[in-house]
């Protein structure tokens, strides 16, 4: 199916100002998506993107009150689109079935550029979820947050593919349950086939993780 050119909205929680309004702002996020996936976020600071940006450290503060509210933006945007991928890959597929197989392929497999955002590298921005967007909601401030809507985008993703799956098994309990598992497990895998491999049964097959991860689903369903 041929991909729409479509407007990523974030909710204005979770920034100062609109990164997307200012070629400032869309430089910040594309950098920063850069620098964290170079360095780490632990390693990452304003001060650096800064330098990167050649750019005051005072001008990103004025976008994001701090760097972990930027990865909520990150985290945010990718779930974001991530729902837009979903929606363009299961309309028009009257088999409740198929819709769900199609929706574990977008949730496992590597991520492709998409070139309908030029300044978003999606397959690094993709690397930084599978490996630190854990970090945005494993915080003391995490209730807080979500009262603001913070990880509304993630929340979404979750509950619509929870939706097909209660299409599958009406009686299903656990929908929720079963996909945010699918999600978090497919990005531990992918980590530790690449850091601590003998935690996982990872070869050369890189259809590996999403072959697992749907059988394992349609096993249980």
């Amino acid at each position: 199916m041929e991909e729409l050119h479509i407007h990523i909205e974030i909710d204005s929680e979770l920034y100062t100002k609109n990164p997307d309004s200012s070629a400032l702002g869309k430089k910040i996020i594309s950098n920063s998506i850069e620098l964290i996936y170079e360095i780490g976020f632990e390693q990452f600071t304003f001060k650096k993107l800064g330098l990167k940006i050649s750019s005051p450290e005072s001008s990103i503060y004025r976008y994001f009150e701090n760097k972990h509210r930027l990865l909520i933006y990150l985290t945010s945007w990718y779930w974001t689109w991530m729902e837009y991928k979903l929606l363009f890959a299961t309309t028009n597929i009257e088999s409740p079935a198929e819709r769900l197989g199609k929706s574990l392929d977008l949730l496992t497999k590597p991520v492709l550029i998409d070139n309908d955002f030029s300044y978003v590298n999606e397959v690094l921005l993709s690397a930084i979820i599978f490996s630190e967007s854990t970090k945005a909601y494993h915080t003391k401030n995490v209730d807080e947050a979500n009262s603001k809507g913070s990880y509304t985008a993630f929340k979404s993703v979750v509950n619509r593919v929870a939706e097909i799956i209660l299409e599958i098994k009406p009686d299903f309990k656990y929908p929720h349950m079963l996909i945010s598992t699918v999600i978090e497990g497919a990005h531990h895998q992918k980590y530790f086939s690449e850091h601590l491999p003998s935690l996982t049964d990872l070869s050369d097959d890189k259809e590996a993780i999403t072959d697992f991860y749907k059988e394992l689903v349609f096993n249980f369903l």
